[in-house]
C-alpha cells in the first residue's frame, strides 16, 4: 500500500473510532498504540459499529476479517494494519 492510503486509512480508523466513544476524545488525539478497550472503555457493540464503518469508508469488506482477527485488534494500530492489508480488494 502506498503511504497515502496509509494516512487515509488511519485517518479513517480514528475518525470512525471517535465517533463510537462515549468520551470527548478528538479523534487526532486517539493513541494508535494503546488497549482501546482498557483505555478508551471500547464496548463489544461499539467496536463491531466502529469496525463496520471503518471498513465501509476505507472499502474494505468486514468479511475479510475472521472472529480471531476481529479479537487481535486491541490498538487502533491493530485496526490500521489490518484495513491496510485489504484496501483495494475486490469484495
Amino acid at each position: 500500500m502506498q503511504p497515502d492510503t496509509d494516512s487515509k486509512i488511519e485517518t479513517v480508523a480514528r475518525k470512525n473510532l471517535a465517533r463510537v466513544l462515549e468520551s470527548d476524545i478528538a479523534a487526532d488525539d486517539l493513541d494508535l498504540d494503546v488497549d482501546m478497550v482498557g483505555v478508551y472503555g471500547l464496548t463489544s457493540l461499539n467496536k463491531v459499529l466502529f469496525l463496520m464503518s471503518a471498513c465501509d469508508d476505507a472499502g474494505v469488506s468486514l468479511a475479510s476479517f475472521t472472529e480471531p482477527d476481529v479479537a487481535e485488534m486491541t490498538t487502533l494500530r491493530d485496526v490500521t494494519k489490518a484495513l491496510t492489508r485489504h484496501a483495494g480488494e475486490v469484495a
